[in-house]
């Protein structure tokens, strides 16, 4: 049975579901925004800035220096890239970029028979005149002025610290409070080093270079992490990021150094196409092959300095881009480039794009928008990029995104929405900007193309409807805003297309959509987490709140067609003897088949489905596999934490 708890357990969700989430199902002509002022995307972070590599705790990027104030009381820290952090309480960070760097004390020691390892650095403690520690390959301590050194972070030929130590700070009233900066962070010990913990989780230096896959059925979103290699944030991940084999990262890489090979150690990257692939140099030159890889010939490149990105339009590969400096390294001022022949000749889209390196290129979907990370943020410029001379004003869409380098731009597969990296924060998403130029109607539960069934959540990104209809029909708009709005397709609806005719504020537009009697769909968050729950608590299932054997779980769908009785379109399901689903549904996990105790309306809400269904005894822990079968079709399929 539905339990009340339930409802209040999913209440933020399903707002989340209906307001945020969708799929790309058709185009409509192109709309005129009010004003570029107004395109501030709503970007929405997903992970941390934490990395699960089994050490003492999460790491993060490299830290070079770490200081206590003189009242021991505040901690700062130089980062990598030469950005200054500040903590009060020793877990949040804040930028500090008026604080000044000190310089390091020298080692109070310099008697290589007194250092427990060749060139270590050693430190007193402020209020132990005998207390020294000191940093090498590991982290030691003396209690007694060099005589005799400790081993503090070396367990079973390992550091739980990481490689890398570059600097160590004493608490200037605590001798046993200590802090040691190295290539995975920062690190505490208040009790002599004896135990450790990290400092890494809130502070913003994910060492984040690209964004490989974006999240996909039960895939999470992939990304590069310099000196790391590919990570995983999985649907449902509440902790760290995990390191991860990333096949299409190493076919680039393969590709790269083989172009290298062919072409000279001056290649710098490479794109593959299906038809078209293409490399480019630190010297400015480009070339193009159309077997893969496997020869190249040199193209008209007006480049004079290193090319830093390339990136393929996944629809024809005749059409690329590409970000150059003027400069072999990232000196200069940069350019965005464009093929339209498969690389015969290239022209420049650079246009009013502030100065300032380029990182990254993305192309939209038909070739209608381009966006750049760039290291004063992300622009969008919306035109026609199939046209030989498209009219390019560039935009920027940083929004409430925090300020920094961005490293990376992708579009999901459907381009709905807009993903970037940011040099220490990691990746932000939001509806994909164009959209407010080229809206589009979509699926309001998960990512990909699906028809519709009669009592279906559709949303429509990139305009505030304010009249929705279906034929002689009406279509309750259940969300409007600048960016989104939500409408319930009637369960009267018939026929194998319902024709929609909708009233947004920024015009009026027409829409086909196939039409099921089912098309199942499990919501989705912008991360790839589902919707479910556990039936008897309400706790939304992810991994720090993971499924149980013989747990009965509840999952929020869309799709699932007419119900019975029958139930009035746009009207709340009842809290008690919701209608239930008229056709049998199929759940299945990891492709056995679970027990389904029932399928109805989801109590208190509209056109959301709630199918409940019982674990086996036995499952294996870990992340499994769940989806929806009904009518023959399929529902797509998303990751659920599983605990024995």
């Amino acid at each position: 049975m539905w339990q009340t708890a339930s409802v209040a357990g999913y209440r933020g969700w399903a707002v989340v579901a209906l307001g945020v989430i969708g799929l790309a199902m058709a185009a409509f002509a192109q709309l005129q925004p009010a004003a570029h002022a107004s395109v501030r995307p709503d970007w929405r972070r997903l992970g941390n800035s934490a990395i699960e590599l089994f050490l003492a705790s999460p790491a993060t990027g490299p830290v070079a220096r770490v200081w206590y104030s003189e009242q021991g009381d505040r901690l700062f820290l130089l980062t990598r890239s030469g950005l200054v952090y500040e903590s009060v309480d020793f877990e949040g960070w804040k930028a500090n970029p008026s604080a000044s760097v000190p310089l390091r004390a020298p080692s109070v020691i310099d008697d290589a028979g007194l250092l427990p390892e060749p060139q270590a650095y050693v430190s007193r403690a402020p209020t132990f005149a005998s207390r020294l520690y000191a940093i090498g390959r590991d982290v030691y301590r003396s209690d007694d002025s060099g005589l005799h050194w400790i081993n503090l972070t070396r367990f079973r030929g390992e550091s739980i610290l990481g490689e890398g130590l570059h600097d160590l700070a004493v608490s200037p009233t605590d001798p046993d409070e200590i802090v040691v900066a190295n290539d995975f962070g920062v690190w505490r010990s208040l009790d002599g080093g004896l135990c450790w913990s990290g400092l890494n989780e809130s502070l913003p230096n994910l060492p984040v270079q690209r964004i490989l896959f974006t999240p996909a059925g039960a895939r999470g979103i992939r990304i590069l992490l310099g000196g790391l290699g590919p990570s995983e944030w999985l649907p449902g991940e509440r902790q760290a990021w995990r390191p991860v084999s990333e096949p299409a990262w190493q076919a680039e890489q393969a590709a790269l150094r083989s172009a290298r090979a062919q072409l000279g150690e001056t290649v710098t990257a490479v794109a593959l196409g299906d038809l078209y692939s293409y490399a480019g140099s630190r010297d400015g030159r480009l070339w193009v092959s159309t077997d893969q890889g496997a020869s190249w010939r040199e193209s008209l490149s007006p480049a004079r300095g290193a090319i830093h990105a390339l990136r393929v339009y996944a629809q024809d590969s005749r059409l690329a881009l590409a970000a150059a400096s003027s400069g072999a390294d990232e000196s200069g001022a940069f350019r965005v480039l464009r093929t339209l022949n498969g690389g015969a000749f290239w022209d420049d889209l650079t246009a009013d794009l502030p100065a300032g390196k380029v990182s990254a290129v993305a192309i939209a979907d038909s070739a209608t928008a381009v966006y750049v990370a760039t290291d004063k943020g992300v622009f969008l410029a919306v035109s026609n990029f199939i046209t030989p001379t498209p009219s390019i004003e560039w935009v920027p869409i940083n929004g409430n995104l925090p300020t920094a380098t961005a490293t990376d731009v992708v579009l999901d597969q459907d381009g709905n929405q807009v993903y970037v990296a940011l040099d220490g924060y990691g990746v932000f998403v939001a509806v994909a900007p164009h959209r407010f130029w080229r809206p589009k109607v979509v699926n309001a539960a998960d990512l990909r193309d699906r028809a519709v069934a009669p009592g279906s959540l559709v949303s429509v990104l990139g305009a505030r409807l304010l009249k929705a209809r279906a034929g002689v029909l009406e279509l309750p708009v259940l969300h409007a805003s600048e960016w989104e709005s939500q409408v319930q397709v009637p369960f009267e609806v018939t026929g194998s297309v319902a024709r929609l005719s909708l009233e947004a504020s920024n015009g009026k537009m027409g829409v086909d959509l196939p039409l099921e009697e089912a098309s199942p769909a499990i919501f989705v968050d912008r991360d790839g987490t589902p919707l479910l729950l556990d039936a008897d608590t309400g706790v939304v299932l992810d991994a720090m709140h993971p499924a149980r054997s013989s747990a009965r779980i509840q999952i929020l769908a869309t799709g699932l067609g007419k119900v019975k009785p029958s139930w009035p379109t746009g009207m709340a399901a009842p809290m008690t003897s919701p209608p239930q689903v008229v056709a049998p549904v199929h759940v299945y996990l990891d492709g056995l088949p679970l027990d389904v105790i029932h399928a109805t309306l989801a109590p208190g809400y509209v056109g959301f489905y709630l199918v409940e269904v019982q674990l086996p005894a036995i499952v294996n822990g870990g992340f499994s596999v769940i989806y929806l079968e009904f009518g023959g079709a399929e529902s797509n399929r998303v990751g659920i934490h599983l605990e024995p």
